[in-house]
């Protein structure tokens, strides 16, 4: 008695994709004639059968978006979040949101239960410890089981499918060059590990400008924070150094520069002068009010969105990925100073 096989079997058998043992098998004009018989006639040798159930599952349209963000704390993805919502109803479509926890495990499971037959697409942000492992292979294999996949701000090249992403070296750019053409000289970077690849771009920017002012990057004014320790107490380090500037990579860093800055009886922007990322809330409402770059989440969730959406519904047509870059724009506030 020959032994069960699934696609997957068959894929690695032959070395081709899962996604071109599925598309030989249905006899698709996109795979050549000589790889077509030969993947067929092994599913015949070793009497192959679909998984109708798993078929049926997903053929039918739930009509149903499946989302998935590392955290909520962050008032980027909740934007993000009334993005989609607004793009899926406008095309009958509901979200069901699910959170990673920046966990790898729970990202895989939840990324499973999603492709099941409960949602048509899915939409996320890679969790920072699927990031740090750099193992993407439960995004690779929906993919190639041709589940409709978008990515949004935390992407990776390694999987082949449409992502929507903030152009982060040009915002970590600006943000330094402001800082730089209003006096300000030494400035501290707070910023995430260089395995999240936001953070990382947003450094590569700030970099960037620094170098055009022939200022070499000291290292030493460089945090990068790791989240599952004291936040506020990694940034303290850096104002034992002489820094007249600060640029965090999201407004919860800032936040906490700020709260330093006033306990240290620094004036802020007189002897600081502070920027963040993303537009929210403690941006706002701190006291003095926070510089940011403004990340458009809204308009990146709708991006997403609407991709997902246009693969869902033109699931037959050959498919090439697409790249949407979002710029950020400078909000000015109370906590940057201006050249006279």
């Amino acid at each position: 008695m020959k032994q069960k096989i699934t696609i997957k079997t068959i894929a690695k058998e032959l070395g081709v994709s899962t996604s071109t043992v599925s598309k030989a098998l249905r006899d698709s004009h996109e795979i050549s004639s000589e790889t077509k018989d030969k993947i067929q006639a092994y599913a015949n040798l070793f009497n192959y059968k679909p998984n109708h159930l798993a078929l049926q599952l997903r053929n039918q349209k739930t009509k149903v978006i499946g989302v998935i963000l590392p955290k909520i704390v962050h008032h980027f993805f909740s934007t993000v979040i009334m993005g989609i919502e607004e793009g899926a109803n406008k095309k009958g479509y509901n979200i069901m949101v699910c959170f990673s926890n920046e966990s790898y495990k729970k990202e895989v499971e939840t990324l499973k239960v999603l492709s099941n037959g409960s949602v048509d697409g899915i939409i996320v942000s890679i969790a920072n410890e699927t990031l740090k492992n750099k193992d993407f292979k439960h995004f690779v294999d929906l993919v190639s089981e041709e589940i409709p996949l978008v990515l949004f701000d935390r992407v990776v090249d390694e999987i082949l499918c449409d992502k929507v992403v903030v152009d982060d070296v040009g915002a970590g750019y600006k943000a330094t060059k402001y800082l730089l053409d209003n006096g300000v000289k030494k400035i501290a970077l707070i910023t995430t590990p260089n395995h999240v690849n936001v953070g990382a771009l947003r450094r590569q920017g700030y970099e960037k400008a620094l170098i055009e002012n022939y200022i070499k990057t000291d290292a030493s004014l460089i945090v990068e924070i790791d989240e599952n320790n004291d936040i506020k107490e990694q940034i303290e380090k850096v104002f034992n150094k002489d820094i007249d500037g600060v640029f965090a990579v999201n407004e919860i860093y800032a936040a906490n520069a700020m709260k330093i800055a006033k306990e240290r009886g620094l004036h802020v922007p007189n002897e600081l002068s502070i920027i963040g990322f993303t537009d929210g809330l403690i941006s706002e409402y701190s006291s003095p009010t926070i510089t940011t770059m403004a990340q458009h989440g809204f308009t990146m969730g709708k991006q997403a969105v609407e991709l997902l959406i246009d693969k869902i519904e033109k699931e037959s047509e050959v498919y090439k990925p697409k790249k949407i870059v979002i710029s950020s724009d400078l909000k000015l506030r109370e906590s940057t100073k201006t050249s006279s």
